[in-house]
């Protein structure tokens, strides 16, 4: 499939709303950075509990453009938290089965980051 056709089919799973398909995409010992915390989650199973919270918080979602580089993406994403609308993109590193090893979330301003944390917090228990 090439690292396109997986960051393509990363993208389509997450476009469409299928959280398992996703997860189905994340490598067993994937490494989430999250915009919000300082240490990494790490694991399939700790980084589906996140993102099942970020497939309900997230309101409006679409990416609006891709990056490419040397076996990595980044895909430029808009959406509405509440009443904050913000910009992020999605970092991908991808196995050679094209599973995600890696995947950094960056977001902006800060007052939709904050809105974000909030949010997460409340749905996550924190």
């Amino acid at each position: 499939m090439g690292d396109t056709g997986h960051a393509l089919a990363f993208r389509e799973a997450v476009e469409s709303g299928d959280i398992d398909a996703v997860i189905d995409l994340l490598h067993p010992d994937v490494v989430f950075r999250s915009p919000a915390v300082f240490r990494p989650y790490e694991g399939r199973d700790m980084t589906a509990f996140v993102l099942r919270a970020v497939f309900e918080v997230f309101e409006d979602f679409r990416y609006i453009d891709r990056l490419e580089g040397d076996g990595t993406h980044a895909l430029v994403f808009e959406a509405r938290v509440g009443d904050r609308h913000l910009q992020g993109w999605d970092y991908l590193v991808f196995d050679d089965a094209g599973l995600v090893t890696e995947l950094t979330v960056m977001v902006r301003p800060l007052s939709a980051l904050q809105a974000l944390v909030a949010e997460m917090g409340a749905r996550l228990g924190m």
